[in-house]
């Protein structure tokens, strides 16, 4: 018997040692707010709904995107044409990167070595930005570039970016640098969800209170309409942008979309079919965030200058958080426990 408790306990022992390495820091679920009217990020906690820090990035920030182990985030900033690296321990700026036009909505492949970043016009360009070599490695002309995402979970090699104007969404593989796929909609397409398994798509399109889904495997498109809408009246959105922001739960079930219009978050139920209930939240909500935990959801409140905190599971706002000015954008990143601290 002894002889058979030792060998369980060496067996145990080994079977650490093998997969040591496996084990991932524990992390918790930060909001980065994106002040757009203003030159700052708002950090709160998800999990005490507390602001951690707000800190300085420079005027008119639109876009916040992270690599995938949280140690890393990234700015863009509209007035200085600029990517800014942001180091998530500290919450400051190490490196600003150069490119050379307005930037919007930006995405980061998991392993933080590329970030594609839309540039408007005159540039019309998707811009594939090396990080660590701090410049452009590759441009792709875009009609009216706005938003860049990667599928739900994260890639190293496909971002995909909408082209506005031609009402299409170009998917880039960054194996090869070149468009792979062009996927039509039928509008202008505005945020969008691209799935892990990169059959389905779902956008929000100017002028449609609700958003279209994208079969594209089968190359159809339906759409999914909200109820019906106040008239537009909101300081930082112009009226025909009544939905700007969707996200996925990480079950993959059901998404999220924000009403700019009506001020409210709703729930749709991808099996069902069925949309939940109507959730108050502040006014003009802009975007919209979720752990990977699935326990919590951020909201920007365009024109109160706050955050929804909300409560995924009770489907609830839990609280609301002055931020700066003109929040829009807004990520939750799971960032690692040793790299937190508070100001």
């Amino acid at each position: 018997m002894r002889k058979l408790t030792l060998f369980a306990v060496l067996l145990a022992a080994s079977f650490g040692v093998a997969h040591s390495g496996s084990v991932k820091a524990a992390t918790r679920s930060i909001l980065y707010v994106a002040n757009s009217q203003g030159d700052d990020i708002t950090v709160i906690d998800l999990a005490t709904q507390k602001v951690m820090t707000t800190f300085k990035v420079g005027p008119i920030v639109h876009g916040v995107c992270a690599q995938g182990d949280g140690r890393r985030a990234f700015a863009t900033i509209e007035s200085e044409h600029s990517l800014k690296v942001i180091d998530t321990k500290t919450n400051t700026v190490t490196d600003t990167i150069a490119l050379g036009g307005q930037p919007n909505e930006c995405a980061a492949t998991t392993d933080g070595r590329y970030v594609v970043v839309p540039l408007l016009a005159p540039v019309n360009t998707a811009v594939v930005v090396d990080v660590a070599q701090k410049k452009i490695i590759k441009s792709f002309e875009t009609r009216h570039p706005h938003n860049c995402f990667t599928p739900e979970g994260g890639s190293n090699t496909i971002v995909y970016c909408e082209e506005r104007d031609a009402f299409r969404i170009h998917r880039i593989d960054l194996s090869k640098m070149e468009v792979t796929n062009e996927v039509k909609v039928a509008g202008d397409p505005r945020p969008f969800i691209v799935t892990a398994d990169e059959k389905t798509l779902y956008t929000a399109l100017s002028g449609l209170h609700g958003m279209a889904t994208v079969d594209l495997v089968n190359k159809t498109m339906s759409q999914i309409a909200l109820p019906p809408m106040p008239w537009m009246n909101c300081r930082v959105e112009p009226p025909n942008t009544p939905v700007h922001g969707i996200t996925m739960t990480p079950d993959g079930k059901k998404i999220w979309i924000t009403s700019v219009s009506d001020g409210s978050v709703y729930v749709y139920d991808i099996a069902s079919k069925k949309l939940g209930k109507k959730m108050a939240v502040g006014e003009c909500p802009n975007w919209i965030s979720m752990s990977k935990d699935g326990k919590y959801a951020g909201v920007s409140n365009a024109d109160t200058d706050d955050a929804s905190i909300m409560d995924v599971k009770a489907e609830k706002e839990i609280a609301r958080i002055k931020v700066g000015k003109g929040p829009k954008r807004v990520l939750v990143i799971e960032v690692p426990q040793d790299q937190l601290t508070e100001k």
